[in-house]
Formats: C-alpha cells, structure tokens, sequence
C-alpha cells in the first residue's frame, strides 16, 4: 500500500505528466499508462468534475498527416477514466464500458486540448463529455464515455 508520502516507482512519470502531488499516492503504483506517455499527453487540471490535459498532434498522425481519430479516443477515454477513477475513491476503480466520438474538423499541427466535463457522477456509474480542441479554441471532436464504478476485489476488476 502506497501513502501520499512515499516515492513510488512511476514519481518522475507522474511528475512529467502533470499528476498533482495529491494524486501521486493514487497512482504511484501504477503509473499514468504506457500509451499515455507516448502519446505525450500532459494533465492541466484533475478532478471528478472537470480534468483537462494536451496533446501534441506531432507524433499522433494518420497516414494523410492529420491527428488520428483513434488518438483523439485516447485522449477522451484517458480524460473521462482519470475523472471518473479520481470520483470513485479508495478501495474502488472505474472501468470503461462505453466510448463513442464524433470528429468535426481536423488537424495537421499544433497542440490538442481535450477537457473533459461530468455528466453525471453516480455510485455505480460516471459519464463525462470530453471536448477537443485546438489551439484558436475550435471544436475538433467531442466524446462521450461511461465509467462502471467497482468495489476492489483482491487486484480482480
């Protein structure tokens, strides 16, 4: 068991991330994901209600040089599994059982900002909106995603 106070192994990824310090006895056994890190993308603010991160788009194309519609997924279910994780708390775990995404525009530079919003923040279930968009502010996608909420039981989901 990790406490608030104790470097785990993931500190230096947590840190590089954006992980608020509160978050990293949460995380610090774990980490933030392998594809997180390499899709380099970066938390601004964590909370149930309302997490925001960036994205570079370099590093994320699709074959025509414009940001990956799967990568703007990510970055979705990434924002609305952090949020919903941080809402359900000790000795609980959020588990993703739906994601949909409808792209409006795309991209071929810059950085993506997603931010992602609660719908509703439930005992057993979290549903969060997840808007990207570009540096000028434009839409790019929005997402939607529901979390189911579990109990821990003995490292099973």
């Amino acid at each position: 068991m990790m406490d608030n106070f104790t470097p785990g192994p993931f500190t230096a990824e947590l840190t590089a991330a954006g992980i608020p310090e509160h978050l990293h006895g949460w995380l610090g056994s774990f980490g933030i994901g392998a594809l997180v890190v390499k899709m380099e993308i970066r938390f601004l603010e964590m909370s149930p209600e309302r997490t925001v991160a960036t994205m570079p788009v370099a590093g994320n194309t699709q074959v025509a040089g414009i940001l990956h519609g799967g990568a703007h997924v990510v970055l979705a279910e990434t924002l609305g599994s952090f949020s919903a994780g941080i809402h359900a708390g000790p000795g609980r775990h959020a588990v993703g059982i739906e994601v949909n995404a409808t792209h409006h525009r795309s991209i071929a530079t810059g950085l993506v900002t997603g931010t992602c919003t609660a719908i509703h923040l439930g005992r057993t279930l979290a549903t969060h909106e997840i808007v990207m968009t570009d540096e000028a502010g434009r839409r790019l996608s929005t997402a939607r995603i529901t979390n189911m909420i579990r109990d821990n039981n003995g490292g099973r989901a």
